[in-house]
């Protein structure tokens, strides 16, 4: 069951930070959400690191390049310092469900892991 403290709540808002085309452009701004371990397997297979997510997301001029949250953001709290979410998104009729680990450290919530699984609508 999904939860709505203030460690899921804070993590849905730098989710939704990450997920602004004005806010990604910005490697330093992205830098600071991302932990220095962080590791994605996006929707296209790819293995991404953190480098080559800022570098990527910092070449993105297409402000529709980026997906559009299209279900709310749910949570749950896993541990003191580390955070579940889970969503849904669609950018140009690719739907894709979306899941992310946040840890919480000395500079606050940081991104730690996040998985998109693409999926044909109507087959959740």
């Amino acid at each position: 069951m999904p939860e709505q403290g203030p460690a899921v709540e804070e993590a849905i808002e730098r989710e939704l930070r990450l997920l602004d085309p004005q806010f990604s452009r910005s490697p330093e701004q992205v830098g600071a959400l991302l932990h220095p371990d962080f590791h994605e397997f996006g929707v296209s297979g790819r293995h991404w690191d953190r480098a080559s997510v800022i570098e990527m997301l910092a070449s993105t001029t297409d402000a529709g390049a980026r997906p559009s949250v299209t279900s709310p953001i749910t949570g749950v709290q896993l541990a003191p310092d580390l955070v579940h979410l889970t969503f849904d998104t669609e950018n140009d009729g690719r739907h894709a469900h979306r899941s992310s680990l946040w840890r919480r450290t000395e500079d606050g919530w940081q991104l730690y892991f996040h998985q998109g699984t693409p999926f044909a609508p109507g087959t959740k």
